[in-house]
């Protein structure tokens, strides 16, 4: 089956540095110094970090102590989330001021179609350089953009030219880019995964490329395909203005590390309450339980189940989740525990086209 031609303008808009950018905007005596969000006491975490502070190798998801220690001139301050959804709610309207076809990923990044845009300006470019300015001028933060054909380029290209910078990739150079690219880049590779790519003798889009569906099917499961796509230009995703979760989760640090599976189970259990508060108040149920650990050494391991129906009481959930953790005896005392469900009953399946067809447009871009 063929892959029909691609005429679509994909923007992927993406906020420099989000929460800490706007702890320096809000108050100016940050600005220039290195700033994390989060928690720099013992259990801390740093939600997000100024590039004055990435400079050190301080970065999100690190301990609030190895931040400290990495850059000890680091300043925290603590999340202010209501005034983070306020600024996105800004940005959200310039947006939409362009085009309808805008799907959120999170609070300070977005994918927008303009293919057809309010304004009629023809090139996405122009339009991405357009919201850039606007966010800069209208609300005082830097925004980096990708401009493409698909939403998987469009946001690998988002981070070519960051902070405060686009990268456009034309048709035409779709191939080019992404055999160019480094295997790291490839959005939906993982650490682990680019580990064992290197392993194999991927190491860029070109040597990717080489392999066939079925390598690397039986090299990567039912990721291969997803990557045979993507590196020949073909993602077929549609810019969604109501994106549709793919897993409801919750999770809790504690602030002294558990190390007896009755005091697991006893978080475990609150953890799952609020899980079920989450699904009912979007009326969602799921098959897969996920129950996640982190180690008081930062090692993390997750455990799955799935069930043959849906399910979303606080009972069930709870009732897998310790099957899960009675499964294998933890490794070691625990700082973190959450639970997730997903296999959502919100979700469609799609199949993809197994030989799509590479194709070269020339419009403008």
């Amino acid at each position: 089956m063929e892959q029909p031609p691609s005429d679509r303008k994909i923007i992927h808009v993406d906020m420099d540095a989000f929460y800490a950018s706007v702890e320096q905007l809000d108050n100016p005596e940050l600005r220039g110094k290195p700033v994390a969000v989060g928690g720099g006491e013992k259990r801390g975490v740093v939600s997000a970090a100024s590039y004055e502070a990435r400079k050190y190798g301080v970065k999100s998801a690190m301990s609030g102590y190895l931040a400290k220690k990495k850059c000890p001139h680091l300043i925290f301050v603590k999340p202010r989330f209501d005034r983070y959804k306020e600024l996105s709610q800004k940005i959200r309207k310039i947006f939409l001021e362009y085009t309808e076809l805008v799907e959120p990923l999170s609070l300070d990044e977005a994918y927008l179609d303009v293919t057809n845009n309010k304004k009629g300006i023809p090139s996405a470019s122009l339009i991405a350089k357009e919201i850039r300015q606007r966010i800069k001028e209208e609300i005082g933060l830097n925004a980096s953009a990708g401009i493409s054909i698909n939403k998987f380029i469009a946001k690998v290209a988002s981070d070519y030219n960051k902070p405060n910078g686009q990268k456009t990739v034309p048709p035409e150079e779709v191939e080019s880019f992404l055999e160019a690219l480094d295997i790291r880049k490839f959005y939906g590779v993982g650490k682990v995964t680019a580990e064992k790519m290197y392993q194999l003798g991927i190491f860029s889009g070109k040597e990717l490329k080489l392999k066939s569906i079925e390598y690397l099917n039986e090299h990567f499961g039912k990721s291969g395909s997803y990557y045979y796509q993507v590196v020949r230009g073909v993602h077929n995703s549609e810019v969604k203005p109501h994106r549709i979760p793919k897993s409801v989760g919750t999770e809790h640090t504690f602030f002294e590390n558990l190390s007896s599976e009755v005091f697991m189970l006893e978080k475990l259990e609150k953890i799952a309450h609020e899980l079920e508060r989450r699904l009912k108040k979007s009326k969602i149920a799921g098959k897969t339980v996920t129950l996640k650990i982190k180690y008081s050494d930062f090692a993390q391991q997750t455990r799955s189940r799935t069930l043959p129906y849906y399910i979303a009481d606080k009972s069930m959930i709870f009732d897998t989740v310790k099957e899960l953790l009675y499964q294998e005896k933890p490794q070691n005392s625990v700082r973190l525990l959450g639970i997730s469900l997903s296999n959502l009953n919100t979700e469609k399946k799609t199949t993809l086209p197994e030989k799509p067809l590479s194709v070269q447009l020339q419009f403008d871009f």
